[in-house]
C-alpha cells in the first residue's frame, strides 16, 4: 500500500515527536523574536508550568537566552547557506534555524544530535516541507567548525562591521563602544563580556535581611555592594526572596542605590521618581527607614506599582507620570531619577534587548529623560540632591544629558560623585560622574550623576 504523504508531499512515515524541552524553548524563543515578549517574564512563567526536571530547564533556559544573544551571528552562517536572501525567509524556520546553530556552536551538542532534534522539532511546528529546508541549512552548517565559518571575517577592514558580527551586536551599539571606550581591546572586552550569561545576585534589604543572611544560603559575598550575594539556587526558592525580605538585583543596581543613600543620608525625605518595578525602591526605603528618613516612591504604571508597594518598606507609592510630580506641591531633600533609556548597559541579562532597540529610538527616549530630571529638579529643596541614573553608557544617554542639564539650570551644580562610591571600586570615574562597565566591573554598565539645588 502506497504510504500516506504530507500535503507537502513529502512522505511522513511517523508523526513528529519533538522533546518537550527544544519544544518549549522554541514557543519562547519566537514569542520574544515574533510578538515582542520579555524572555525574563515568560520564559521562567512557563518552566514553572511545564513538567521539565531541573536539568531540562537549565538546557531551555541556556538555549533562549544563548540564541537570543547570538541570534545575529548565527544569521550570517546561515545567509550563507540558504539559497533565497535571508531576510526573506519564513520568520519560523530562521528561528527554528536559529535555535539548531545555537546548539551547534555554542551548547555541548553533538553535531548529529543538534541537527536531528532541531528537524524533528521543524516537522513538529513547520511541516515536512519546511523542515526538510532546515535540515538542509544545518546539515550545510555543521559540515564546519564555527571559526571556519567566521575566518572570511578577517578580511573585512571596518572594525565595526566585523565585531558586529563576530560578536552578535547591531552596529550601533559597537560604534556607540567605540565612542565611549576607544581601545580596540576594550570594546572587545566589554561586547564579550555581553555574551556571558549573569548570575543571579541578590540583595539584603536593612532591616529586613542582611548579607551574612544571604552568605549562610551559601552565596559569595558581592565585591563592591554590602548589601549583595551571588545566588547559589534558584532564587525563587528561597525562603527570603518568597516572603519579601531580599530581592533579585544586579550589583551596579545595588551601587547606584547604595551611592545616592551615601549622598542623601543627611536630607530629609527621599523621592524615587521612576521606581517600577521596584528594585531600587525596595534597597532605597529599607536603607530610608533604619536611618529615620521618610520615602516616596511614584511609578506611572498601575501595574508596576503594585509591584513596587509589594516590596518597599511601608512607604508611600504614587501613581502617575513622573513629569507632572510637581503638582502634588511636595519637595524633598533627595531624588533619585533612574529614566527609561535603551538598556544596552544590561546586555547580558536582557538578550532581546540589542536587537529591539534602535539608534531612532534615542531622540523620543533622550527627550522623556530631559523633561524627567527638570521634573526632578522641580520638586527638590534647595540644597538638595538630585541623582539622574541609566542603565546605558550611550554618551547621548548620560553625559551629554549631565551638560544639557547644566545648562538648562542655572541654579543646580554637579556633586563628583567619588567620595560616595565603594572604596574598593575603581575605574569607574568619568567627568565626576560614575560608569560601571560589565567587562571592568561584573555589573551592568550603570551611569550615576549627582547634583545639587542651589536656588
Amino acid at each position: 500500500m502506497e504510504p500516506k504523504r504530507a500535503r507537502s508531499g513529502v512522505k511522513s512515515f511517523r508523526s513528529p515527536r519533538p522533546d518537550a524541552t527544544r519544544l518549549l524553548a522554541f514557543e519562547v524563543f519566537t514569542e520574544v523574536n515574533r510578538r515582542g515578549a520579555y524572555a525574563n517574564l515568560i520564559l521562567p512563567r512557563a518552566l514553572s508550568e511545564s513538567a521539565l526536571e531541573t536539568r531540562d530547564r537549565a538546557f531551555a533556559t541556556e538555549l533562549v537566552y544563548g540564541a537570543l544573544r547570538m541570534q545575529g551571528r548565527h544569521d550570517w552562517i546561515l545567509s550563507q547557506v540558504s539559497d533565497r536572501p535571508w531576510e526573506s525567509v519564513d520568520p519560523a524556520i530562521v528561528d527554528v534555524a536559529r535555535l539548531g546553530v545555537h546548539q551547534l556552536f555554542e551548547m555541548r551538542v553533538p553535531d548529529h544530535a543538534a541537527v536531528a532534534a532541531t528537524v524533528e522539532l521543524a516537522r513538529k511546528v513547520l511541516g515536512e516541507s519546511r523542515a526538510s529546508y532546515v535540515n538542509a541549512l544545518l546539515r550545510k552548517v555543521s559540515s564546519r567548525s564555527l571559526s571556519e565559518w567566521l575566518q572570511p571575517l578577517e578580511m573585512i577592514d571596518d572594525d565595526v562591521t566585523r565585531y558586529a558580527i563576530q560578536y552578535s551586536h547591531p552596529e550601533w551599539i559597537v560604534s556607540a563602544y567605540f565612542d565611549l571606550l576607544r581601545e580596540k581591546s576594550e570594546v572587545i572586552a566589554a561586547l564579550s563580556a555581553n555574551n556571558v550569561p549573569a548570575s543571579p545576585t541578590l540583595v539584603a534589604w536593612p532591616g529586613r535581611s542582611t548579607q551574612a543572611d544571604l552568605l549562610e544560603l551559601g552565596g559569595v559575598a558581592t565585591k563592591y555592594s554590602p548589601y549583595g550575594a551571588t545566588s547559589v539556587g534558584i532564587p525563587g526558592d528561597i525562603d527570603l526572596i518568597r516572603s519579601r525580605r531580599a530581592g533579585v538585583q544586579d550589583e551596579g543596581s545595588q551601587i547606584v542605590a547604595a551611592t545616592f543613600a551615601a549622598a542623601a543620608i543627611q536630607k530629609s525625605d527621599w523621592l524615587d521618581l521612576c521606581a517600577g518595578p521596584g528594585g531600587k525602591a525596595a534597597l532605597l526605603s529599607s536603607i530610608a527607614s533604619q536611618a529615620g528618613i521618610g520615602f516616596v516612591a511614584n511609578e506611572i504604571s498601575p501595574a508596576r506599582a503594585k509591584l513596587v508597594e509589594q516590596v518597599v518598606a511601608g512607604a508611600q507609592v504614587w501613581v502617575g507620570d513622573g513629569r507632572d510630580v510637581a503638582q502634588r506641591r511636595e519637595l524633598f531633600g533627595a531624588v533619585i531619577a533612574d529614566v527609561p533609556c535603551t538598556g544596552i548597559g544590561a546586555l547580558r541579562r536582557r538578550s532581546e534587548v540589542r536587537w529591539r532597540r534602535k539608534p531612532s529610538d534615542l531622540a523620543p527616549l533622550t527627550q522623556l529623560q530631559r523633561e524627567l530630571f527638570d521634573s526632578a529638579v522641580s520638586v527638590t529643596e534647595v540644597g538638595g540632591v538630585i541623582a539622574y541614573v541609566t542603565c546605558s553608557p550611550h554618551l547621548a544617554e548620560t553625559r551629554v544629558q549631565v551638560s544639557d542639564a547644566l545648562k538648562r539650570h542655572g541654579g543646580i551644580r554637579q556633586i563628583s560623585v567619588e567620595k560616595y562610591l565603594p572604596a574598593t571600586l575603581s575605574d569607574a570615574l568619568v567627568n565626576g560622574a560614575m560608569q560601571l562597565w560589565t567587562h571592568r566591573h561584573g555589573t551592568d554598565a550603570m551611569f550615576l550623576a549627582l547634583f545639587e539645588r542651589l536656588s
